[in-house]
C-alpha cells in the first residue's frame, strides 16, 4: 500500500480494523480477487470517503463491514469484536443493532408513506430515535405522510438516511448514496449524512465516483485493483453544501 505523506494518526479509538483481508469470487472465467489484502483502521465518528473505479474492491470491502459478506481470509474487528469470527446469527444481530446501510436506489416501499417506512426499523430496534425526529434529521418532517411517489429523488433518497439512521446505528454505511441524483440534489443528500454524522457521532463510510465529495471527509481513501492505494487526512473539511461538482 501506498500512503501519501500528509496523512494524520487520529487519537480517536478505531471503530472497525482489517488485517490481511482478501476477498476471491470463484467464476467461470477463473478466479477474481476483489480485495488483495487489505490493512486499515477507520476511527470512530469520523467521515471516511472511499474513492476508487469500479472494480477496484470498494463495495467488497464496504459489504464486508457491514456483515453482508465474509472475506476469503484475513481479519475484521469491530471496536473489541472479531466479525470474522461471527457465525450468521451474531452478524444479523450485528447488522440489526449496531450499522445503517444507504445504498443508490432508495429501496422504499412504496405502499408506505415516510414515516411508515422509517418505522420498519424503529418496530424492530431497541432503542431507536422517534420516526418523526428521524426524519427532521435529514429536514424531512415537512413529508412525513407522503408516499415515495409523491417525493422528489432526493427526498426518497433522505427518507432513505432517516431509515437507516433511525435505530441510532454506530456505523453509517454508503453505497453511492448521490449516484443516482444530479448536484444540487445530491448535496442535501450529503447535507442529510454530514447532520448524521454530527448529531448521532456515527462512524460514516461513503463510497463515491465523485471525488468533489473528498473534500467533506476527515480522510479519503482510495482504492486500485483490490487495494488501498492511499489514504490522505483532510485537515479543512468543507461543509456538504459548499461542495460543486
Amino acid at each position: 500500500m501506498t500512503e501519501a505523506l500528509n496523512v494524520q494518526t487520529s487519537p480517536s479509538l478505531p471503530a472497525f480494523k482489517t488485517v490481511g483481508l482478501t476477498k476471491v469470487y470463484e467464476t467461470e472465467a477463473g478466479d477474481v480477487h476483489a480485495l488483495r489484502g487489505v490493512d486499515v483502521e477507520l476511527f470512530q465518528h469520523e467521515i471516511v470517503v472511499m474513492l476508487g473505479p469500479s472494480g477496484s474492491g470498494k463495495s467488497t470491502f464496504l459489504n464486508i463491514l457491514g456483515g453482508l459478506d465474509r472475506p476469503t481470509s484475513g481479519h475484521v474487528f469491530f471496536k473489541n469484536d472479531e466479525l470474522t469470527g461471527f457465525d450468521d446469527r451474531s452478524l444479523t444481530n450485528f447488522r440489526r443493532n449496531h450499522v445503517g446501510f444507504v445504498f443508490q436506489f432508495y429501496n422504499l416501499i412504496p405502499s408506505l408513506t415516510a414515516r411508515e417506512n422509517v418505522e420498519l426499523v424503529t418496530e424492530i430496534s431497541a432503542d431507536p430515535l422517534d420516526p418523526a425526529d428521524a426524519l427532521a434529521l435529514v429536514g424531512m418532517e415537512h413529508r412525513l405522510d407522503h408516499f415515495p411517489a409523491e417525493l422528489s429523488g432526493g427526498e426518497q433518497q433522505r427518507v432513505a438516511v432517516a431509515r437507516a439512521v433511525a435505530k441510532r446505528p454506530d456505523v453509517l454505511l454508503c453505497d453511492e448514496p448521490t449516484g443516482a441524483l444530479d448536484s444540487k440534489t445530491g448535496v442535501s443528500v450529503l447535507e442529510a449524512i454530514e447532520q448524521v454524522n454530527q448529531e448521532l457521532s456515527t462512524t460514516t463510510v461513503l463510497i463515491t465516483h465523485n471525488a468533489g465529495i473528498a473534500s467533506m471527509a476527515d480522510r479519503t481513501i482510495s482504492f486500485a485493483d483490490g487495494q488501498i492505494h492511499s489514504i490522505v487526512a483532510n485537515p479543512h473539511k468543507t461543509r456538504a453544501r459548499e461542495l460543486i461538482w
